[in-house]
């Protein structure tokens, strides 16, 4: 009879656990219902409208939209959104869609004069191989990877970005984000120099990009001979001194990406550093979504104006969504990322159903400076928007797919 009672309270214990879950699942919060409707409504209707090979990029100043056709660094943020699209809703038109973008990029596996081919491929091809797991999406992925890796050179210790300009051995910030490409790729083609490329490259720029404060230049340029180090400046910053916003959530991405790939300590206390800089600036707005430049208050130019950039707010979002779930203490790096969703989830910076020319998010700034892409919507804006997205639903154990 005890064990009857027992078993009864187990099989009890077990159902109501299965409804609570049942019922997360099913009941989310309003804004973020609200969010992914937006979200299927405007993917769906941009995949019809524009065409592969020619990807929606950003809103000229004359109210054309910017298309991003290879070369362009940022060819592969819209393929890789519709995966997301079709991740969050289940939609299989999506899919479709998000296959017949991504395989339009197959031209980019040649390409080898840019650190890019994270943004291009792993976004794209990466996201539709972890999806479906279709082998189709492994040839591609893996002459990009090897692309890659060659621009690795050991004895600066990283991996050169740009073949273009009259520096000697540049690196920037961004490319902090494409050592992903190259940790998964040392995994699935059983490629290990392709991990230590990736962690020497992070460690060298721990070292050479970041101030006392935490803050990063944009791109150190770097004598390609010894490794030494022979100018710290910005690119598209406001001054080689400044803090570029976009740049700060780059590094805060990268080092909580590098950790989760290594569990290199020192990986995760560089990212807890550089969010502890972006949480507690204060040049951060109350709706904490940055200005492009976080010095832009500091300006001479008085007139000058601090033009909110939602892409730094989307990638600073993702980041610490990410680095929630790596650390004792993360209910504060998730608390920060939801506020920032919320507000870009709200009328202020999400489009509505058929406006924007179909992206998801308003207000970015691409290079303030030379006046490229200036509040405007972005493809890769809306890429680490859906990113974020999908990780705060996975870590609230949200489902909205259909079906």
């Amino acid at each position: 009879m005890r064990k009857k009672i027992i078993l009864s309270f187990i099989l009890f214990a077990f159902t109501f656990y299965c409804c609570a879950q049942k019922r997360s699942l099913v009941e989310p919060e309003q804004w973020l219902k609200k969010t992914n409707e937006v979200i299927h409504y405007q993917l769906t209707k941009a995949a019809e409208i524009y065409k592969p090979g020619f990807n929606p990029r950003s809103v000229n100043s004359d109210g054309t939209v910017r298309l991003a056709p290879l070369p362009d660094w940022t060819a592969g943020f819209f393929p890789g959104s519709l995966w997301y699209g079709y991740e969050l809703s289940g939609d299989k038109k999506l899919e479709e869609q998000a296959q017949r973008f991504t395989l339009s990029l197959d031209s980019a596996r040649y390409i080898t004069n840019t650190h890019d081919l994270g943004f291009l491929l792993f976004c794209s091809y990466g996201n539709a191989y972890r999806i479906t797991r279709d082998k189709q999406y492994l040839p591609v992925l893996a002459d990009g990877a090897k692309n890659l890796f060659a621009r690795f050179n050991p004895k600066v210790g990283v991996i050169r970005s740009w073949d273009f300009g009259d520096w000697h051995y540049p690196v920037i910030i961004d490319n902090m984000i494409n050592l992903e490409y190259l940790y998964w790729a040392a995994k699935a083609f059983n490629q290990p120099r392709y991990t230590d490329a990736a962690s020497t490259h992070a460690m060298t720029t721990l070292k050479n990009h970041f101030r006392k404060d935490y803050s990063s230049y944009h791109l150190v340029d770097y004598d390609p001979t010894t490794g030494k180090v022979l100018k710290k400046m910005t690119h598209q910053g406001l001054s080689d001194e400044s803090s570029w916003a976009r740049g700060q959530a780059w590094g805060l991405y990268g080092y909580t990406m590098c950790y989760q790939n290594t569990k290199n300590p020192k990986f995760i206390e560089q990212a807890e550093h550089i969010a502890s800089f972006i949480m507690n600036n204060p040049h951060m707005p109350k709706d904490k979504i940055p200005a492009w430049d976080f010095d832009v208050h500091n300006a001479l130019e008085t007139d000058l104006p601090a033009i909110k950039d939602a892409s730094a707010a989307a990638v600073m979002a993702s980041a610490l969504l990410e680095l929630s779930t790596q650390v004792k203490d993360g209910q504060k790096y998730f608390d920060y990322a939801a506020s920032i969703l919320k507000m870009l989830s709200s009328d202020e910076y999400l489009a509505k159903p058929g406006e924007n020319h179909f992206f998801i998010l308003k207000h970015s700034v691409g290079a303030f400076l030379y006046d490229s892409e200036i509040d405007t919507p972005l493809d890769y804006a809306d890429y680490y928007y859906l990113e974020a997205i999908k990780r705060y639903m996975e870590i609230k154990h949200v489902n909205l797919k259909k079906g």
